[in-house]
């Protein structure tokens, strides 16, 4: 909590007078209903408006007492600032404002918090805002780097058919013909409007994309700090992952010589990819892996689940299918109807071949439903989903850090195998080789933004050193290019592991696993450094 009225008044402006106005599409998803007609500006002149707004505010807070929140606010605030200013994401990157407006949608679509009709009035008032910020795009992008527009290209058929075909299908449920003819309207531009803009990227930009993609060490550093409070040396934080990920490959090679040791570990997980079930008993081996976890959870003491209401197990809704393979999807902290927690999981299409069907499950090994299982659900973001209702400060319900939420989820995957969960070698094998695939992402997101390594050795990176297929290591490292920092979920479970490592000496024999997590729970998602302030007492070390 703010430490004084001052600093909380403070706190309201920002979020009432400048968060959520300025951005209506994130007022939606923590269930603000106030701003679901409106979209962002992204206009030239809407982002310098904001870089101004963003450092009065930086200038007052930073006048305030040091505080947790104070400083969660303060790094949220800078973090926005290097973007804007320094890496220039609205320069360089298309896919942002195609893929941003397709967000925009789909927040309104995705929970019922409204009568259909009610969210397609909100839906067309957005739409019709949509074609101006393709408009814009056009305007603010200078030499993108060309990995961002094939990307971007890449893209926009997706985009296109989801609103040709899902939008729609979200409200067939509305009978209002004047509502429909509107809907109709302002769909059509938004179809006409992205066709467009891949006309635009494809003949215009595409020959003129130059640009670097990469942050460069100082950016880089600096975003490690305003996102996730880390400021670790690059040097010595490389060298932890690299460690990480040489220990995980002589444990994945220990597990794969258990299970046969006449075959390599790749011959072994490649065996692994054919043991999944049968396609339609994808759900009822996820609602048996969900059941039997929490019960495991519960009996051995290992959090406290504040709910026994499971989320509600589900094919991933049509519209979602091109979005997620399996995901949890929880409500905003603010959200007052549409409360419900669904844990989707999407299964093959009916018209799918045998070949098609077989090289999709083989991502639903048994491995992979157990390790997702963890990691959606129990004890993983569902939990701390229900811990996150019971959080008292408002800045803690809206601002935290990826290596919280993802290194909290990323590290149950461990802790569960560490605290019994399973004895089968097979399963212990796709955790590792997730593990690998975390802490390839960690190696490579560093070494390609300081120009260590190349987009191709990324990709060979992820194949020899992270196990990973050719496939995956070339959507891994396409998205490293525009997700720099997403070495968070190695990054975070290496800091919660150190943490209750601390925690552990500090309570010597009154130390309990239970305690620890509940008491990481109680403080929201921030960055591991406010956590081990309040469980510590003190500013040692996070790695």
């Amino acid at each position: 909590m703010l430490n004084s009225a001052a600093a909380q008044s403070l706190a309201d402006r920002f979020f009432d007078e400048f968060y959520f106005p300025d951005s209506p599409t994130t007022a939606t998803s923590a269930g603000i209903h106030k701003y679901d007609g409106e979209l962002e500006n992204y206009s030239k002149a809407a982002n310098l408006a904001r870089i101004s707004k963003l450092k009065q505010f930086e200038s007052q807070f930073a006048k305030l007492p040091a505080d947790p929140d104070r400083d969660l606010i303060l790094s949220h605030i800078r973090a926005e600032l290097l973007d804007l200013e320094d890496i220039r994401s609205w320069e360089k990157n298309p896919d942002l404002y195609s893929s941003g407006i397709t967000n925009s949608a789909y927040v309104i679509m995705s929970r019922t918090f409204a009568p259909p009709d009610v969210r397609l009035r909100a839906l067309i008032s957005r739409e019709r805002k949509m074609p101006q910020v393709l408009r814009d795009a056009a305007i603010n992008l200078v030499n993108p780097p060309k990995i961002y527009t094939e990307i971007a290209l890449e893209q926009i058929p997706g985009l296109v058919s989801f609103f040709e075909n899902d939008v729609p299908l979200a409200f067939k449920s509305v009978t209002d013909a004047k509502l429909l003819a509107d809907f109709k309207a302002s769909n059509a531009s938004v179809i006409s409007a992205l066709q467009a803009y891949e006309k635009f990227l494809r003949e215009q930009r595409l020959p003129k994309s130059n640009g670097d993609f990469r942050l460069g060490a100082t950016n880089y550093a600096k975003k490690l700090l305003y996102e996730e409070m880390v400021d670790t040396p690059l040097d010595r934080l490389l060298q932890i992952g690299y460690d990480d990920l040489h220990a995980n490959q002589k444990k994945l090679q220990e597990v794969a010589a258990r299970i046969d040791p006449k075959k390599t570990p790749r011959q072994v997980l490649a065996d692994l990819q054919k043991d999944y079930p049968p396609p339609d008993k994808l759900l009822d081996a996820f609602r048996d892996t969900t059941t039997k976890l929490r019960e495991y959870i519960v009996a051995h003491k290992i959090v406290t689940i504040p709910s026994m209401v499971p989320p509600i197990l589900e094919e991933t809704p049509p519209f979602m299918r091109a979005l997620t393979f399996a995901s949890m999807d929880t409500p905003g902290p603010y959200e007052t109807v549409a409360k419900e927690a669904f844990f989707n999981v999407t299964l093959p299409e009916k018209d799918w071949t045998p070949e098609h069907v077989a090289s999709y499950m083989g991502g639903f090994n048994r491995g992979t439903v157990l390790s997702t299982a963890i990691h959606e659900a129990y004890p993983g973001h569902y939990v701390q989903f229900l811990w996150m209702q019971h959080v008292n400060s408002r800045v803690r319900k809206l601002l935290g850090a990826n290596s919280n939420a993802e290194g909290w989820a990323h590290y149950c995957e461990q802790m569960m195998f560490e605290e019994g969960y399973s004895q089968d070698p097979r399963m212990r094998l796709g955790q590792l080789q997730d593990a690998l695939l975390r802490d390839a992402r960690y190696v490579v997101g560093i070494e390609m933004h300081t120009g260590k390594r190349s987009f191709d050795q990324g990709v060979q990176f992820f194949e020899q050193e992270g196990y990973q297929t050719h496939e995956t290591a070339l959507v891994e490292t396409k998205r490293g290019t525009s997700d720099p920092t997403y070495l968070y979920y190695t990054l975070g479970k290496l800091q919660i592991l150190k943490l209750r490592e601390d925690y552990r000496k500090m309570k010597g024999a009154q130390f309990s696993l239970e305690e620890f997590h509940d008491s990481f729970m109680k403080q929201g998602f921030p960055p591991i450094k406010i956590v081990r302030r309040a469980m510590l007492g003190n500013d040692s070390p996070t790695l």
